[in-house]
C-alpha cells in the first residue's frame, strides 16, 4: 500500500501572501520565490468574479498582442489557470499611491 504525503488544502479563493524581499522602490524587484504547484490558482470566471470583470476581459487580454493582465498557464485548449501569487504581485504592480505619485 503506497501512503501519498499530505498536502494542506487550502480555499481556491484564500489569497497567501507570495515570500517577496522588501526592496527599495528605485530597485527592480526580483523573481518571487514561491511553489506554483501548491500556491493555489484561480481559473478565468473566479478571477474575473474577484477583479469585478467580465470573464471576456480576461480573455481578451490574453488574447492581446503582447498578452496583457497578470500571468496566465494554459493547462488545456479551453483551460486557463491564474497563480494567486502572479496575480498579487501583478496587482501591487499596478497598485498606484496617490501620496508617492505627487
Amino acid at each position: 500500500m503506497r501512503i501519498r504525503p499530505h498536502v494542506p488544502t487550502a480555499s481556491r479563493l484564500s489569497v497567501p501572501t507570495p515570500a517577496v524581499a522588501a526592496t527599495p522602490a528605485h530597485e527592480a524587484d526580483p523573481a518571487p520565490e514561491f511553489d506554483l504547484l501548491h500556491s493555489g490558482w484561480y481559473s478565468t470566471e473566479e478571477l474575473a468574479t474577484l477583479l469585478n470583470v467580465d470573464p471576456s476581459t480576461l480573455r481578451r487580454w490574453r488574447t492581446a498582442t503582447p498578452p496583457q493582465g497578470p500571468p496566465f498557464i494554459q493547462i488545456a485548449p479551453r483551460l486557463y489557470l491564474y497563480s494567486i501569487p502572479d496575480t498579487q504581485l501583478w496587482l501591487a504592480q499596478k497598485r498606484t499611491d496617490p501620496s508617492e505619485a505627487a
